[in-house]
């Protein structure tokens, strides 16, 4: 069934607008008639069915019908640190990770980070990332937007990460002796995972030193060399799959098709 947003609070039975570029979407290039059925979500977990009653050129009014139940909660809250890379593998990354269930997305220079961002350029840059993260949760089926943190400076990042209750990793492509399956099958799983992935170029020593301070894991995914892009989703599935709920489990369709 087809997933929409809509940022307001609503009640069984009310009347809504949907406008702007879910609204184009639903009447022009999804088509949708008067009587077809969708879910709303509030990209907070809250979710509503809804029917399409009303259809204008720049509104369409839908009509709630009941309040669906939420999404149960991933058993591991996984906080990606990325470093900016160039746009289109950017807007790749950031679309399978949400898809694959990150809690958050901070953003990061390092010191080889090749892709500079005027200040005046980045407010537009993030509500395009923000889009991506929108259609993303729509195409999977999440009906919780993670959150996407303005860039910042490694140094800062690595400061700033949580520890209590948190498992920190980072990909550093020279690590010789650990890896990040036999990690997270040697320990307990934990309930937050702050996972760090550099740019193009790699950490350098420096920055893999502090990241130790800070008490970081290092590990790598193997003999291959891989692009950052590649790593973020490979990195994430990998503990998806290891400890969180890349298995078969809830899906929004199930709960609609089951009342």
């Amino acid at each position: 069934m087809r997933m929409f947003f809509l940022g307001d609070i609503v009640r069984t039975g009310d009347l809504v607008p949907i406008t702007g570029k879910e609204a184009n979407h639903i009447r022009n290039a999804l088509r949708m008639k008067k009587g077809e059925v969708m879910v709303i979500m509030d990209g907070k977990g809250r979710l509503w069915e809804a029917i399409i009653e009303v259809l204008h050129h720049k509104e369409i009014k839908v009509r709630i019908t009941k309040t669906l139940p939420p999404q149960p909660p991933s058993p591991i809250e996984i906080r990606l640190a990325q470093a900016l890379i160039k746009s289109h593998s950017m807007d790749g990354l950031i679309q399978k990770v949400t898809e694959l269930g990150v809690s958050s997305i901070s953003l990061f220079f390092s010191e080889r980070t090749s892709v500079k961002i005027k200040p005046e350029h980045l407010p537009r840059k993030i509500v395009r990332w923000r889009e991506i993260i929108k259609s993303a949760c729509k195409q999977c089926g999440r009906a919780t937007l993670p959150t996407l943190h303005p860039p910042l400076l490694f140094e800062e990042l690595i400061k700033n990460a949580p520890s209590e209750g948190t498992l920190k990793v980072l990909l550093w492509e020279d690590e010789r002796k650990a890896d990040l399956k036999n990690l997270l099958r040697s320990i307990e799983p934990l309930p937050h995972i702050v996972a760090v992935v550099g740019p193009e170029g790699g950490f350098t020593l420096r920055e893999i030193s502090l990241a130790r301070e800070g008490g970081f894991h290092i590990v790598s995914l193997g003999k291959r060399v891989l692009r950052s892009e590649t790593a973020a989703m490979s990195l994430i599935s990998i503990i998806q799959y290891e400890w969180g709920d890349l298995n078969l489990g809830y899906r929004i369709q199930d709960i609609v098709l089951s009342k």
